[in-house]
């Protein structure tokens, strides 16, 4: 379970299940689709990577340094999701706990860790299919 104790206490948003608020970044305002739409999503883009060691992902939870976790723009959050190097055929699961990218034709942002088990690290950007896999945690948790 995540923690949810703290998160009030230091001003990070508390979440029961899924975070599907919309939100604003630059002036462009964000819906996250449903959870039926979610459970059905899969799309081919562009994936790039990043890395938030120490940051605090959308619903509150630390992303480290190995981890396999991601940032897509409207996906309920948190979810699970299959990335899969279009390139290579090379695939990864990893844990949807953020927000972006905010650069135009990308898809979704993807953390070292899963870059590097994509196979495309040093190359920074890479086609992938992103299907999504579950919606929500605990008791709230829906799968394909």
């Amino acid at each position: 379970m995540l923690f949810l104790v703290g998160c009030q206490q230091q001003g990070f948003p508390v979440y029961r299940g899924y975070k599907m608020s919309p939100y604003t970044v630059r002036g462009v305002r964000y819906t996250p689709m449903g959870l039926s739409a979610a459970l059905r999503y899969s799309e081919v883009g562009l994936a790039s990577h990043y890395e938030a060691h120490g940051a605090r992902g959308a619903i509150g939870q630390r992303l480290h340094r190995g981890q396999c976790y991601a940032a897509h723009r409207t996906l309920p959050l948190p979810c699970v999701v299959r990335i899969t190097n279009l390139a290579n055929g090379r695939s990864c699961r990893a844990e949807v706990r953020d927000r972006g990218p905010y650069i135009p034709g990308r898809l979704i942002d993807v953390s070292s860790a899963v870059a590097h088990e994509l196979g495309f690290h040093r190359k920074g950007l890479e086609r992938v299919r992103v299907d999504v896999l579950s919606v929500g945690d605990g008791p709230w948790k829906r799968t394909r």
